[in-house]
Parts: structure tokens; C-alpha cells; sequence
């Protein structure tokens, strides 16, 4: 749990030069569903992404009694389970939390929803736009 602080204040100097958001795991090493969620992050389909867009920082909760006010400040209700992530902005501002534990059952869940999570929370590409048509 203690690494947890060093990793993430490291996460915010780096994030900026390296044009990439911060991407909070919020886990515990006991947590199965939690280890399913890293074999997750770096298969064959996610790590390209997860490396491209993201600084990983696992945020080690212990059972629970481990930084809670790190949880509090991204808004990561622990009551609803780990692991639980949110994702910062290249600037460290907080653009995403989970709310309802929707990896809390990653062990039932497919690594699809990992990718399809990564690929919503990217940063979009530069002198990237969406246009709106009507029809």
C-alpha cells in the first residue's frame, strides 16, 4: 500500500511529457477479480492500448484499511468492491470514477470489457473532431 503514493505521485510529473491520462486501479492483492482485471490489462488485445493511452497505477487499498483517502478523493466507493478504477486527466484532474462496482465481478467478465473501457477512457488523437450530421 505504501508504494501506491510514490507510484501515483510519479504518474502525475510523468503524465503531461508523455501526453497520456492516469488510469487508477483500485485493488487489493488478495482480491482475485483484482488479478484477473491486470491478466486483463496485458493481454494481447489491451496492453498496445492500455501502453499508447495510459500511466497504470495500482492503488492498493489492503483490506480495506489502506489508502481510503486516496479512494475519497477519486470517488471510489470501496463499499461496492474492488477492483474499481478511475481515470485522470493527463493534469491529474479526475474525469471518470466507477460508481456502481462494474469490475467488481471481472472474474464472471470478459476481457472485451476491459477493452472497451480503455477505448472510451483514451485521450482522442490530436486535430481529431466528431462531426454531427443530420439525416
Amino acid at each position: 500500500p505504501a508504494q501506491s503514493r510514490k507510484d501515483l505521485a510519479a504518474a502525475l510529473k510523468a503524465a503531461p511529457a508523455a501526453h497520456k491520462r492516469i488510469l487508477l486501479d483500485f485493488g487489493g492483492n488478495w482480491c482475485p477479480d483484482c488479478h484477473v482485471l491486470d491478466i486483463y490489462f496485458h493481454d494481447p488485445e489491451n496492453e498496445p492500448i492500455l501502453d499508447a493511452n495510459f500511466i497504470l497505477v495500482h492503488i492498493n487499498v489492503g483490506r480495506y484499511d489502506a489508502n481510503l483517502d486516496l479512494a475519497k478523493k477519486y470517488n471510489i466507493p470501496l463499499e461496492k468492491g474492488v477492483p474499481a478504477m478511475a481515470v485522470l486527466s493527463e493534469d491529474g484532474r479526475l474525469l471518470y470514477s466507477q460508481k456502481s462496482g462494474e469490475f467488481e465481478a471481472m472474474g464472471r467478465m470478459q476481457s472485451t470489457a476491459v477493452t472497451r473501457f480503455l477505448v472510451q477512457w483514451r485521450k482522442p488523437k490530436q486535430g481529431c473532431s466528431v462531426m454531427l450530421v443530420n439525416c
